[in-house]
């Protein structure tokens, strides 16, 4: 093709995987973290890193040629770095473009890493760009991720499947006051005010009292066009991560310990009143009953590759599905590395595995 420079595939027999971070999210920060520790245990022996960084306000893609240190500091987004790229439309190509001065460049790519969170690239929207490419895509395809990012979609479908599920109510605007206090006395307080697909609990309010509920629903709208109102599950929260298709890995389970509030964003991330263990300091039997009801919703909600279930456990020893994170936090200290680790996968042989899975060993 006259003008267009296509770069050779595997470099020295590498495998090229394009990872991808940064977006237009609010857990922008959150993907620059996770990023830069997958980056940083991909075997370079194997893999030929493409860093692709999206920006936060214009969501151009970059090709990013800097060092790898400078995307958690958030130093990466600059002129002399970065090459502005996108997705080529030709599925004979497999790849990205860009602009050079002798024509347009190609380089193909064996797969990408989405390591995304959040809206624009955890819900479907950035899968589908690269599944129009038949670029293959290392995690959750277009359904599991759009699925998985909804929660009133994704807690209907757990139902059917016969996992118990919290009573809730969608909303959308414009909303009737009455009918909305009406439906939180229902439910009875305290109850969880949520945005239907966002996040890391951006959004997320514990509403005790009647004079909060309509506050925490337009802090809630901030994040998203839909709302819901979910009874709150009487327990603790319990994750397992799983990996796989036809066949499935389960890590061990975890546990998280709150001695105030709930699971939100700066918990998550400082765990300053929270403490999580792994493995959950429950029995075993019923550590592999929430295993086992992990890899049921992972399949139900058609998640492929990997993914993150969070469930509640109750006093009663009954499993309520939460929620399921197509595209969990990856750093080295998040929960489902950690899980893994105690599964007996470490962080570079999972990060390996998961690669595999798309472009073969």
């Amino acid at each position: 093709m006259e003008g267009i420079r296509i770069t050779e595939t595997g470099y020295k027999g590498k495998k090229r995987i394009a990872v991808l971070f940064g977006g237009c999210s609010t857990e922008y920060g959150v993907s620059l973290q996770s990023a830069h520790a997958v980056l940083e245990h991909m075997d370079p022996d194997r893999y030929e890193r493409v860093m692709i960084g999206i920006s936060p306000k214009t969501g151009q893609w970059y090709l990013y040629q800097g060092t790898i240190d400078d995307i958690p500091e958030d130093k990466w987004l600059s002129d002399s770095s970065c090459i502005p790229v996108w997705v080529s439309t030709d599925r004979t190509v497999h790849g990205i473009c860009y602009q050079g001065a002798d024509g347009i460049h190609v380089i193909p790519l064996d797969a990408a890493f989405p390591v995304l969170h959040g809206k624009n690239g955890e819900d479907g929207t950035v899968q589908g760009v690269l599944e129009l490419a038949d670029i293959p895509v290392i995690g959750c395809g277009v359904l599991g991720s759009a699925v998985g990012m909804d929660k009133e979609l994704s807690h209907r479908i757990a139902a059917a499947a016969g996992v118990p599920v919290a009573d809730t109510v969608q909303f959308t605007r414009p909303y009737d006051e009455t009918e909305i206090q009406k439906c939180a006395r229902r439910l009875g307080y305290p109850l969880f005010v949520k945005p239907v697909r966002a996040g890391s609990s951006f959004g997320i309010t514990r509403v005790c009292e009647a004079k909060d509920l309509i506050p925490a629903v337009e802090a809630a709208f901030e994040h998203d066009s839909e709302v819901v109102l979910e009874e709150e599950v009487r327990g603790f929260e319990v994750g397992c991560a799983v990996m796989g298709n036809e066949e499935l890995t389960v890590g061990e389970v975890d546990e998280i310990e709150l001695s105030e509030g709930f699971f939100n964003y700066e918990e998550k991330y400082t765990l300053k009143t929270s403490s999580i263990y792994v493995p959950a300091r429950i029995p075993h039997e019923k550590a592999e009953e929430i295993r086992h009801t992990a890899a049921v919703i992972y399949r139900a909600l058609k998640c492929r590759d990997f993914a993150r279930v969070d469930m509640f456990l109750t006093p009663e020893g009954k499993i309520y599905f939460n929620e399921v994170n197509t595209i969990p936090g990856f750093t080295a200290h998040s929960r489902y590395p950690g899980m893994m680790r105690e599964a007996g996968i470490e962080f570079g042989e999972l990060i390996e595995r998961l690669i595999e899975m798309e472009v073969g060993a």
